[in-house]
């Protein structure tokens, strides 16, 4: 599992942003906003950390405990699946 090719993460004034590169612009129209919390765990998914080493990083780095990290973070990834970004 994990993030398809030819998806970028970058920060343009101020915001973070998902965007398609390469032959991913022909399949995918548009860009996607994330929170300091999702291009946090799209930088972990992109170095290829698994699900369970991004929930234990969440919790260590935010103040939030680990069932609602667990919680939030899977619907973050069902997101990323439902948009055809992760698999």
């Amino acid at each position: 599992m994990g993030l398809k090719d030819n998806f970028m993460l970058r920060e343009i004034a101020g915001t973070w942003v998902v965007v398609p590169i390469g032959q991913r612009v022909i399949d995918f129209n548009g860009l996607i906003n994330l929170s300091e919390t999702g291009a946090f765990i799209w930088s972990r998914l992109s170095q290829g950390e698994s699900p369970e080493d991004i929930l234990l990083d969440i919790v260590e780095n935010y103040d939030v405990d680990k069932e609602t990290a667990a919680r939030d973070l899977g619907e973050f990834l069902a997101e990323l699946k439902e948009a055809g970004i992760y698999e």
